[in-house]
C-alpha cells in the first residue's frame, strides 16, 4: 500500500507538470503528433492517479471521466469538434452518473435553484456565442451535458473544490466557444481556456479522490 501511494504521489506530480507545462505549447515548433500527446499528459497522468487510488465503484467511475476527458483533449485535435466533443460529452454523463449516486441528502433550496438556472444559462450562452450559426444548435446540446455535470457536482456530498472544478471546466468550454465568435483573436484566450480546464479538471480529480479516501479511513 506504501509503494502504492507513493507510486500515485508521484503520478500526480507527473501530471501537474504535464498540464501545467501546456501552456507554453502555443509558443513552441512542434509536430502534431508531440502536440497532441503534450496535450493528453496532464489529465491522462490524473485519470491514472485516480486509477491507483480507486478502491470502489465511485474511484473507478472518477478514472473512467479522466480518461475520456484525456481522450477528448487528444481528439479534439485530431479528428475535430464532433467526435472530440462526443467523447467529452459521455465523460460529463459519467461524471453525472458518480455525481448523483453521491448526492448530498440535505439539500438547501439554494442548491435546487443554482443548477436549475446553471443549466438553461449555460446552454443558451453556449449558442449565442459561436459566429457559425449552423454548429450553434450541436454546440448547445453538447453544454447541456456540460451544464449538467456542473450543477449535478454541486449537489454532490463531494467538497466544494470539486464543484468550483466543474465551474471552471464549464467556462473555459465557454471561452471555446467564445473564440469562433466575439472573443475572436484574443491573445490571452488560449492561456485562459487551457488553465482553466486543466485547473478544474485537477480539484475535481483531487476533491473525490480524497473524499473517497476519508470515507474509506
Amino acid at each position: 500500500m506504501a509503494v502504492r501511494a507513493f507510486t500515485a504521489r508521484l503520478v500526480l506530480a507527473a501530471a501537474v507538470v504535464g498540464g501545467v507545462s501546456y501552456l507554453a505549447a502555443d509558443h513552441l515548433t512542434l509536430s502534431s503528433t508531440a502536440s497532441l500527446a503534450w496535450k493528453g499528459s496532464g489529465v491522462g497522468l490524473l485519470a491514472l492517479y485516480a486509477a491507483l487510488r480507486a478502491r470502489n465503484l465511485d474511484g473507478w467511475l472518477l478514472a473512467a471521466v479522466m480518461v475520456l476527458g484525456a481522450a477528448g483533449d487528444v481528439l479534439l485535435g485530431a479528428a475535430g469538434f464532433v467526435v472530440g466533443g462526443g467523447v467529452f460529452l459521455l465523460g460529463h454523463l459519467t461524471a453525472i452518473g458518480l455525481y448523483l449516486k453521491n448526492r448530498r441528502p440535505d439539500l438547501a433550496a439554494s442548491d435546487r435553484l443554482f443548477a436549475m438556472v446553471l443549466i438553461p444559462a449555460v446552454a443558451a450562452a453556449a449558442y449565442l456565442l459561436p459566429a457559425d450559426r449552423r454548429g450553434a444548435p450541436g454546440v448547445a446540446v453538447y453544454a447541456l451535458g456540460l451544464a449538467a455535470m456542473a450543477a449535478s457536482a454541486g449537489v454532490s456530498r463531494f467538497p466544494r473544490r470539486v464543484a468550483l472544478g466543474a465551474l471552471m471546466f464549464v467556462g473555459s468550454d465557454l471561452l471555446i466557444f467564445a473564440r469562433s465568435g466575439p472573443l475572436a483573436g484574443a491573445a490571452w484566450i488560449g492561456f485562459a481556456i487551457w488553465g482553466l480546464y486543466f485547473a478544474g479538471q485537477t480539484l475535481i480529480c483531487l476533491g473525490v479522490t480524497r473524499s473517497l479516501s476519508r470515507d474509506a479511513a
